[in-house]
């Protein structure tokens, strides 16, 4: 790398105190709040300097799906600045809660950022903009009803006197807010809905962005983990004295679910790490295996059920009636997060205050989880977001990183980076549950359904978070996507399930249950449309008259992928749909059939719905990103536990797709309005039950667990 690049992505600045009472120690992380001198803040979202730069404050966290450029596409278009002299920051978590949270929720999930934040950051634009004409007239004494601002410049119109936003920003910021602002409809906006190239990306490909693990703090120490082989494993004893000698190794720090090597660089504590004698008690779950929890779900789709999700009609009475009867059990397994950037925060606590630098999908769970380790308060702890490595949920409500980092730092001293190894980040993390499904449905003599049972059982992924959740001894999200979610209309419909209790951490995973139900409804309803003779894609359409977002979505991948024509000698294609977020897509995937045997990926169309788009670019990437990440999980992606032990370690034996084995991807962008929809997460859902439905028209063999590795199909997702 340009050692100039290296400089500056690893280099902070040294400022005064942090902000809120900070600690002596205080240092800017570049997209951090700004302290520019005699710039004024018009409002808690907005701060416009004197060369009419318009500082935007994001609340939300940038992981690659481009918040740091549709965020501030809202607050943009009702302010109208010039879009290009914003510059996005983070908003501070000390700062909200000292201010009375005018920022909101900060937590970053659910594709909920933009639908989430959209009002409030419209509101502030707008009312920025009222704030800054009432400047303008008040300087030249006119009626504010005479003047516009368009671009960056406030005109008077009658006059056709001009002024810079820089120029009236201090006079501004002394003005009284409007009480009520009036928002731009659709039809007038000007910059949403516009491609706009993401402002994160040219620091990112030339180096210059400061990820957590990339921070230097003076005097920092690094620190590497010894985890407990098995879940819930403790320390019964550990031998420091073997380590304690080697070159760099300054202190090994015991707490009861881990051991962490200090020293003077990450590569001396991670060897020291790597051959420190540590005795662990394993709880009990020393014989926890992947096939035990398989009967485990298997004796919970036999039992009665815990709870009822949705009841319509008298399926059972239903079912007797029918002509047709189709059954089929469903299960996925556990899956991993594998972000590109392993878990890791930086950590200072000093004098009763903390500091943390950590990428985080929920700044105020970093906050909180740092003072609960170090015994402060709240109001004394200051938190730098930085950008992050890939989250997918995984640095949302689980971050024992920021617990561990600070315990470290609080007994060594000193600032402290934490960074797990891969290896770790595999064998450790907050999975995605196996569940297993359970469908039935009838036919009546026309081919259409006319009873539908479903029952789920496995581990609740809210439970996880708010244990109370099972205090009635069920969880309905284990049931999304056969809700009010499900596109379907089935006259009788049953779902229920069971909740299975393991030791194994579970947790989001680009979404929450729906990810899973989306295979299991996808391909079952392909399996009843196979029973009656009927095209996948027309039984859909039959079973949608009171969907027309989801009927038009579905229209429009069919469309783009020329459903229904000649695919050619060897060519299929499956089809799926499913809601999310507010949104609703369907995808296409289309294979080949080889002379070798071999199945080949040859092009994904997918289609969403997401209601006001922002910034299409943006949905362009995120589907793509979400199809690469399905595949992955689709065709390789498995946890298994053997003797309570993860047995995947890194990218060798847990695959993600290489770059080279990506098919071309179609998005179609099907025109909504009237809502906010998530994207980020919607487009993962139809991948797996899309392809395998179109491995069934190719092979006649139908796919009713992932991933596609262990069914002997050779698979190959590439151009």
């Amino acid at each position: 790398m340009d050692q100039r690049h290296e400089v500056s992505r690893r280099t902070f600045v040294v400022s005064a105190a942090a902000a809120a009472g900070g600690m002596a120690l205080g240092f800017h992380c570049p997209g951090g709040m700004a302290r520019t001198a005699g710039a004024p803040e018009i409002n808690a979202w907005i701060v416009i300097e004197p060369d009419d730069t318009v500082i935007i404050r994001v609340a939300r966290s940038e992981m690659g799906q481009g918040v740091f450029t549709a965020l501030p596409m809202l607050v943009a278009e009702e302010l109208e600045c010039d879009f290009a002299k914003v510059r996005p920051e983070f908003a501070s978590p000390a700062e909200n809660r000292r201010r009375n949270r005018p920022w909101g929720d900060m937590s970053t999930g659910a594709s909920n950022s933009v639908s989430g934040s959209q009002q409030a950051l419209r509101r502030a634009g707008a009312t920025a903009r009222q704030m800054l004409i009432a400047a303008a007239a008040a300087r030249w004494k006119v009626p504010a009803s005479e003047c516009r601002a368009h671009k960056g410049v406030v005109l008077h119109l009658p006059s056709g006197r001009r002024a810079r936003f820089g120029e009236l920003a201090a006079l501004a910021a002394t003005m009284t807010p409007p009480a009520d602002v009036a928002l731009k409809p659709p039809s007038q906006w000007t910059l949403i809905g516009t491609p706009q190239k993401r402002i994160d990306v040219h620091d990112k490909v030339t180096g210059q962005t400061v990820y957590a693990a990339d921070v230097r703090l003076p005097n920092m120490l690094y620190a590497a983990l010894v985890l407990p082989p098995v879940f819930k494993g403790t320390v019964r004893a550990v031998e420091a004295d073997r380590v304690a000698a080697m070159t760099g190794v300054r202190r090994v720090v015991v707490q009861p679910d881990f051991v962490a090597v200090v020293a003077d660089s990450w590569w001396r504590a991670k060897c020291a790490a790597d051959v420190l004698p540590v005795t662990w008690s394993d709880g009990g779950n020393g014989r926890l295996s992947s096939a035990a929890i398989a009967a485990s779900l298997r004796q919970g789709l036999e039992q009665p059920p815990a709870g009822i999700a949705r009841r319509e009609g008298d399926a059972p009475a239903a079912l007797d009636r029918a002509v047709r009867r189709i059954e089929a059990d469903y299960v996925v397994p556990y899956l991993a997060h594998a972000t590109m950037e392993p878990q890791n925060c930086t950590a200072h606590v000093a004098g009763g205050r903390v500091e943390i630098w950590v990428p985080t999908q929920d700044a105020d769970t970093s906050l909180v989880n740092a003072a609960d380790a170090a015994g402060v308060s709240h109001d004394r702890v200051v938190v730098h977001k930085t950008m992050l490595g890939g989250g997918f949920g995984r640095r949302g409500a689980f971050q024992e990183f920021v617990r561990q980092a600070v315990l470290i730092a609080k007994e060594v001293g000193q600032p402290v980076q934490l960074l797990w190894s891969r290896e770790q980040d595999i064998r450790h993390g907050f999975y995605r549950p196996m569940v297993m499904a359970r469908q039935v449905a009838g036919l009546d003599g026309d081919g259409a359904p006319l009873a539908w049972l479903v029952r789920v059982c496995g581990q609740s992924i809210a439970a996880s978070v708010v244990p109370e959740m099972l205090s009635t001894g069920f969880d309905r999200n284990l049931a999304k996507g056969y809700l009010a979610d499900m596109p379907y209309a089935v006259p009788n419909i049953l779902v229920d399930g069971n909740i299975l209790v393991t030791p194994v951490p579970v947790g989001p995973w680009r979404g929450l249950d729906y990810t899973q139900n989306a295979f299991f409804r996808e391909c079952f309803i392909d399996e009843m449309a196979h029973a009656a003779g009927r095209d996948p894609y027309l039984f859909r359409r039959a079973l949608m008259a009171n969907k027309p977002r989801h009927l038009a979505t579905l229209d429009a991948a069919a469309a783009r992928a020329g459903w229904g024509s000649a695919t050619g000698p060897r060519r299929f294609r499956g089809i799926a749909v499913n809601e999310a977020s507010g949104s609703v897509c369907a995808q296409v995937v289309e294979i080949a059939n080889g002379a070798d045997g071999e199945l080949r990926i040859l092009r994904v169309v997918s289609a969403i719905d997401a209601g006001h788009v922002v910034n299409p670019l943006t949905i362009e990437q995120q589907t793509q990103s979400a199809v690469i990440y399905g595949l992955t999980a689709a065709l390789h992606g498995e946890i298994s536990i053997k003797d309570g032990r993860v047995e995947q370690s890194n990218f060798h034996d847990y695959e993600v797709l290489r770059m080279a084995e990506v098919p071309p991807i179609e998005t179609v962008i099907v025109p909504g309005g009237g809502t906010w929809g998530g994207v980020g997460e919607l487009p993962l859902a139809p991948l797996a039950p899309a392809l395998c439905n179109a491995v069934f028209a190719a092979t006649g063999k139908r796919i009713r667990s992932l991933p596609l590795s262990r069914h002997g199909l050779r698979m190959a997702a590439a151009r």
